[in-house]
């Protein structure tokens, strides 16, 4: 038997979901088959969202959502929840702000040639927003390394006596957790930067 669920996602604990709660209510949705997200601005874990794709979504049942970007924060993650909903799933979608975006108009024709056109466009807009995103970072980056700004990570500072330190500790006037302590590096960094101090000392 067909089911028909509705899924909401707020972006905070603050917002108010009853806006999309009541339309998906008068869609005529049984308010046990709808889903909800709170979310915090920092995560996009879905637990009910995750739990009603995976574990209730049956072939031939609808997910109702009022806008598409409910299915994912971007292009590229919206059209791959499409894809597993309508493609693994067998499951049909319908996009209350979109109308056009019902996948259960019509089973032998329309709904199909919809879904394959909504595929098409969502991977043509994601393959966009992708390339604009890396444009933007490789521009960002061009110009900040132009105002002198260095990535990576920041260069270890060495005490200024630590040629010093590496000499006693070398003549075994130092022992290891001694010379590690009073430098005030890393187990691991110190012996790096041994390494290198000598290597450079030998280049010379």
């Amino acid at each position: 038997m067909k089911i028909t669920y509705g899924y909401v996602r707020v972006s905070s604990q603050d917002q108010n979901e009853a806006r999309q709660y009541v339309e998906l209510l008068e869609f005529g949705i049984d308010k046990k088959h709808i889903y909800m997200d709170k979310l915090s601005g920092k995560d996009f874990n879905r637990p009910a969202y995750h739990r009603l794709v995976k574990k209730k979504l049956r072939a031939g049942d609808l997910l109702v959502v009022k806008s598409i970007d409910r299915l994912g924060r971007n292009y590229n993650e919206i059209l791959n929840e499409w894809k597993y909903i309508t493609k693994k799933k067998k499951a049909d979608i319908k996009i209350l702000d979109m109308p056009l975006l019902d996948t259960d108009q019509s089973k032998d024709l329309i709904g199909t040639l919809i879904g394959d056109i909504v595929l098409q466009l969502l991977s043509f807009v994601a393959e966009n927003e992708r390339i604009t995103i890396h444009q933007r970072q490789a521009e960002g980056i061009k110009a900040a390394k132009m105002r002198g700004v260095r990535f990576g990570r920041p260069e270890i500072q060495l005490p200024d006596d630590f040629e010093e330190i590496l000499y006693l500790w070398k003549k075994g006037e130092l022992l290891s957790k001694e010379a590690i302590e009073i430098s005030g590096l890393k187990y691991s960094t110190f012996y790096k930067k041994a390494k290198e101090f000598e290597k450079k000392k030998a280049d010379r």
